[in-house]
């Protein structure tokens, strides 16, 4: 098994990595299944049905009309996210899907994607299957998928409950926990950087690599800018308020007035994460990182480490985002990132740490500081539960990723001041981010039935 960089930061569409990105992917891979079969001719009617917490939060998360485009040949990385959901209603009002694009098929929007708010399948909290009808109705196909986090969709076929996308790529620097990673640099004399970089290049070249990452720290660039200038209220009933672009204004007028506030660079930090997170919450073009939930908190830090940190250029942003990739290779392999799954510490806690460990990187840190930094990030989420009012990726998601990308930012700063020593080690807190996980209730793993999702009037 093996994750690429490329893995754990990918293009997709808002309001979330796991029920929205997800099955958008597992339904287009169904039709896509139908296709290369050749059983698409024959469907004259699809069937999707959503379980555990894609049944409980998918409404609010849009999980449903996901599936629709998913199923009419749509994928994440492409769908315009200005016309998605006018494309959802005409399939509703016209009572009809193109599969794959153009065969047309029957559809009802009230029977033929069903949520499920108290079923689960067994073997993860997103589970969904898909079914193709002929017109006698016998099924032609039928297919079950688990949308695992960070919008990888395994097959419903893959047994085990700790699901990772599978790739027998051989790489020259294999580790799957961070004690092998940090050996591993010790015995090489390499950074965790440098190390990511050579497993890399087993998949791409070196140039190819630098420019997709580039790649994506333009759609983070774009986000935060998309995030400063649209006013107006967030949708789904809240009557949230976008607060971005009037603290993007105030900043603004600080810069140019010469404000003293030592602050000011932290506020900066807030804004950079509510503009992320609002424009997810919007539906908009958004990068997982590792999630949409915790999407604003690496792009908030790196364009920390842009704005503030003398010498910053784009060579350290690939570095970044190499270094925080690695740290999320270990949340991947050894516990999770599904909300769904451990609660919002497999959410904003991994992307905390991840953060945390790509500026530490950046700013000088060698690999144990670097692990230090990426252990201070998760320590200090441990337990944190996933309780979205109203199953919208608003409150607390939007506020929980701006106070956290400050605390990554506090974490990496720490651990410069150290020698990377330290008491807890990054295994060892992974380790205890799964095992909390698993002991907290379902109630706070993305089910809005416990916290502040039944503590708020939805008003």
């Amino acid at each position: 098994m093996a994750l690429s960089v490329l893995d754990l930061f990918s293009v997709g569409i808002g309001p979330s990595s796991s029920h929205t990105v997800g099955p958008m992917r597992a339904a287009k891979q169904f039709t896509d299944g139908l296709e290369s079969s050749g059983q698409l001719p024959a469907t004259v009617r699809v069937q999707a049905e959503l379980f555990g917490s894609l049944g409980a939060t998918g409404r609010g998360h849009g999980s449903d009309k996901a599936v629709v485009l998913g199923l009419q040949g749509h994928s994440p990385e492409t769908v315009d996210t200005r016309t998605a959901d006018d494309q959802v209603a005409a399939a509703a009002l016209d009572a009809e899907l193109r599969l794959a694009g153009s065969h047309r098929v029957d559809f009802n929007w009230d029977e033929d994607v069903v949520l499920h708010r108290r079923k689960s399948l067994p073997a993860h909290p997103n589970g969904m299957t898909f079914r193709a009808l002929d017109h006698t109705g016998a099924v032609l196909r039928e297919r079950s998928y688990y949308s695992i986090g960070g919008g990888f969709v395994v097959d419903g076929d893959v047994s085990g409950a700790d699901k990772v996308v599978p790739d027998t790529t051989v790489l020259p620097y294999p580790f799957t926990t961070g004690d092998e990673l940090l050996a591993i640099c010790e015995r090489e004399g390499k950074s965790i950087s440098d190390i990511m970089l050579a497993n890399e290049l087993v998949w791409r070249t070196e140039e190819e690599l630098r420019e997709r990452l580039l790649g994506i720290w333009a759609v983070m660039r774009e986000c935060v800018d998309n995030g400063c200038s649209a006013e107006g209220i967030l949708p789904g009933g809240l009557s949230v308020k976008r607060r971005a672009p009037s603290l993007f204004k105030k900043l603004a007028e600080a810069e140019e007035s010469s404000n003293s506030d030592p602050l000011l660079a932290m506020e900066w930090v807030n804004l950079f994460a509510l503009a992320v997170n609002e424009e997810n919450a919007a539906g908009g073009r958004i990068v997982t990182a590792p999630t949409n939930g915790a999407a604003g908190i690496v792009p908030a830090v790196l364009h920390y480490y842009t704005k503030f940190v003398p010498g910053a250029d784009d060579d350290g942003v690939v570095r970044f985002l190499l270094a925080a990739a690695a740290v999320g290779i270990l949340f991947k392999i050894n516990a999770s990132i599904s909300g769904a799954e451990v609660g919002c510490q497999g959410e904003v806690g991994s992307a905390c740490s991840m953060a945390a460990a790509g500026l530490c990187e950046v700013l000088g840190g060698t690999p144990r500081q670097v692990e230090n930094a990426a252990e201070v990030g998760i320590e200090h989420n441990l337990g944190l539960t996933c309780d979205p009012v109203g199953g919208l990726v608003q409150i607390p998601c939007i506020e929980r990723n701006a106070i956290a990308s400050v605390k990554a930012i506090n974490a990496a700063r720490l651990a410069l001041h150290g020698d990377g020593s330290h008491k807890v080690s990054l295994d060892k807190a992974i380790k205890t981010m799964r095992e909390t996980g698993a002991d907290m209730k379902s109630k706070y793993k993305e089910t809005s039935r416990g916290g502040l999702a039944v503590n708020v009037v939805e008003c």
